[in-house]
């Protein structure tokens, strides 16, 4: 698999502070300090926190590995929802540009506020790949075109756009001689 767009891993890290800290809060609680070892009840409230604070923060770590676009056996792998990637056969992806779309973060104070996004076309005659079910936060996928919002994913800017345009060039033109063989 060759990774095109990366998962926005400053919003995980920071996304694990807290259950990380519940981790340690749990884990202080369940060992309790020298010499005192804590009540039963408090010993359980803390291997309870120290569980789940742990979990969370090892399935954000996972997430870390998701990459938001990628490139494996002719197809587009896009992460915009939980589970496998989607995957778009590469013959019927037209191009990628840099556009805007609503950053869908959460507090009234960002309801209006805008982020980039890198924009999917896919092309008309594959109408089978004009709309799928992702989550909203993430992206937007309808009519055609697949909106990846700036907001979980690696810094954009047009220099990220041409690399992906360039290597969709390039493995389109590899695949279809592959093809043809």
């Amino acid at each position: 698999m060759e990774v095109w767009l990366r998962t926005n891993a400053r919003a995980i890290w920071f996304g694990m502070v807290m259950p990380g800290l519940f981790a340690l809060i749990g884990l202080a609680m369940a060992i309790g300090l020298p010499g005192r070892p804590p009540a039963a009840w408090v010993r359980v409230i803390g291997a309870i926190l120290a569980v789940a604070g742990g979990i969370v923060v090892l399935l954000l770590l996972l997430q870390l590995r998701k990459p938001r676009l990628a490139f494996a056996q002719g197809h587009l792998l896009v992460t915009l929802r939980s589970g496998p990637p989607i995957r778009v056969p590469i013959q019927v992806v037209e191009c990628f540009w840099l556009g805007q779309s609503e950053s869908m973060l959460p507090t009234r104070r960002h309801a209006n506020t805008e982020t980039a996004a890198v924009v999917v076309r896919i092309a008309d005659a594959a109408a089978e790949w004009h709309h799928q079910d992702v989550k909203p936060q993430l992206g937007k996928w309808c009519e055609g075109y697949i909106t990846i919002r700036g907001t979980w994913c690696e810094p954009l800017n047009i220099g990220v756009v041409n690399r992906l345009n360039q290597r969709l060039s390039e493995v389109t033109a590899a695949w279809a001689k592959e093809t043809t063989r």
